[in-house]
């Protein structure tokens, strides 16, 4: 409902149309809940996986599990989905669930903030066409992901290189690597995708690696006529995916640091080396100097090999600085490149999103986090009521599903907007000590884990050292925790409108 005022009244209001924003607007739509909106700043729905089309692109988690476990399963063609899979499948979740109507494309945040007077969010967003639109939602639902805004580091002179600068996540056509001089910078999840087909395309491809990443076997393999057809029966999908899960969960012993599941791991990531690197001082280069686990492990069975190709360069060291069509690394080596695709990760352990939401006596989210993200149950945040986090602090997995503990957050979400519902609450804010002892808990959870232990990486708040990316347990134990919600804990408030009837 439009207000006289020009604003859209409305419940719920969901930023990001990825997994986590479509998983929230499909089970509010089941639900027969027709007032709420999903605000997403591009031009279609998928999120990582609509900006993430460079050549390669895939999931490193096997399909059955990397998908909504309420949704019908799709007819997966191998046991790792590519990137159009995934995309094709959100796109048919909007299809089939009816959300359409409720997605605002090119419609993007421009703040957030909590109105004391009506117990809602003041919401002002702005189209690609630059006209704006205001919305007074009862809820707030962030569903921004941490896959979302690229990282460049400061590399002196990128600015000036005359060739083409593209980062992976902004991958398009007209990247001119055919017959090319190109270089990638860094070695993670995107790079080991990547390399592989850049090394087939490129005249000369220069690899800056500034750390080695452990890699074990993909293993990949496409599914039978029979299996495909077997797998369309829901509950042979439930039952796989209750396979995958436990198997995957078994895994985070290893980033504990336990005998022997630790050494199995690594061991495994070793001979993998072994078997495809002949070169010994080459196999040297690309032997990780830190404990396993520490940094995500990645999966394939080409990435090495490419590396051996006669017209590919490891460069051991990361890109310092650029000089016209000149990179040079760190080591001091300098190349000729044509093209620079930087596959370096993006902004996640301090969310850009957080600047534009405004909370209780006008605080910013990114101010309450300015020591590092925190949470209770790693979905609501003291200071600003009837707010939900997805995908946000502690709520991911080094080991797991991410699409797993998303459902287990929609859950709680639901849980507590089912009590706004039944109650005379107007705001339903997590108390400051709540949020203070489970950080507390997330720390003493953390301290023996390999991410705080093995080595530095994205999952560590750069300032505070805290773990405020991963959940430091299984997902298992992240849904025994934070599966259902409590007002326990909660400061509550009357809802104005009530003081009227």
């Amino acid at each position: 409902m439009d207000g006289n005022d020009g604003v859209h009244d409305i419940d719920v209001a969901i930023v990001g149309a990825g997994f986590a924003g479509l998983g929230m607007a499909t089970q509010l739509a089941r639900r027969g809940r027709e007032s709420f909106v999903v605000l997403e700043r591009a031009d279609a729905v998928g999120g990582t996986w609509r900006d993430n089309v460079y050549p390669g692109i895939a999931c490193d988690i096997p399909a059955h599990l990397y998908s909504f476990s309420f949704r019908p399963p799709a007819d997966w063609a191998s046991r790792y989905p590519s990137g159009r899979e995934i995309r094709d499948y959100l796109e048919q979740t909007v299809a089939d669930e009816g959300l359409a109507e409720h997605i605002l494309l090119n419609c993007e945040l421009r703040q957030a903030t909590w109105d004391e007077a009506s117990a809602g969010w003041m919401i002002t967003a702005a189209a690609a066409d630059g006209s704006g639109r205001t919305f007074r939602a009862r809820t707030l639902v962030l569903a921004v992901g941490r896959l979302s805004e690229a990282r460049i580091p400061d590399i002196e002179g990128l600015g000036g290189f005359p060739g083409q600068v593209v980062h992976t996540a902004a991958w398009h056509d007209d990247v001119a690597v055919d017959g090319a001089r190109v270089g990638v910078v860094g070695t993670g999840a995107s790079a080991v995708q990547l390399v592989p087909h850049l090394a087939e395309a490129a005249e000369e491809l220069v690899v800056f690696c500034r750390t080695a990443p452990y890699v074990v076997p993909r293993e990949d393999r496409r599914y039978t006529a029979e299996e495909r057809a077997a797998l369309l029966d829901p509950e042979v999908a439930g039952e796989v995916r209750h396979q995958l899960l436990t198997e995957a969960d078994g895994a985070f012993r290893q980033r504990l640091g336990l005998h022997p599941d630790i050494d199995e791991i690594r061991a495994r990531a070793r001979d993998h080396l072994h078997r495809q690197v002949d070169d010994p001082m080459l196999r040297e280069l690309l032997t990780p100097d830190y404990e396993i686990g520490c940094k995500r492990i990645l999966l394939s069975d080409d990435f090495y090999p490419s590396l051996q190709r006669p017209n590919v360069v490891f460069e051991p060291s990361a890109l310092e600085s650029v000089t016209e069509s000149k990179a040079t690394a760190r080591s001091g080596r300098t190349f000729d490149l044509d093209v620079l695709v930087m596959a370096t990760g993006f902004e996640s352990a301090r969310p850009p999103a957080a600047s534009r939401v405004v909370g209780r006596a006008g605080l910013r989210l990114s101010e309450h986090w300015s020591s590092g993200m925190t949470s209770y149950a790693s979905t609501v945040v003291s200071g600003f009521p009837n707010m939900f986090v997805l995908d946000g602090p502690n709520a991911a997995l080094g080991h797991n599903s991410a699409i797993y503990m998303i459902e287990t957050q929609l859950d709680y979400v639901l849980g507590a907007l089912e009590f706004l519902g039944d109650s005379d609450v107007g705001a339903l804010e997590v108390s400051p000590e709540a949020e203070a002892a489970y950080t507390r808990e997330i720390d003493e959870r953390s301290a023996s884990t390999v991410w705080l232990t093995g080595c530095d990486s994205w999952y560590v708040d750069p300032d505070s050292g805290r773990l405020t990316l991963l959940w430091p347990g299984t997902a298992a134990s992240f849904r025994e925790r934070n599966g259902t919600f409590d007002p326990a804990p909660y400061l509550t408030s009357r809802d104005p409108s009530e003081g009227e009837r």
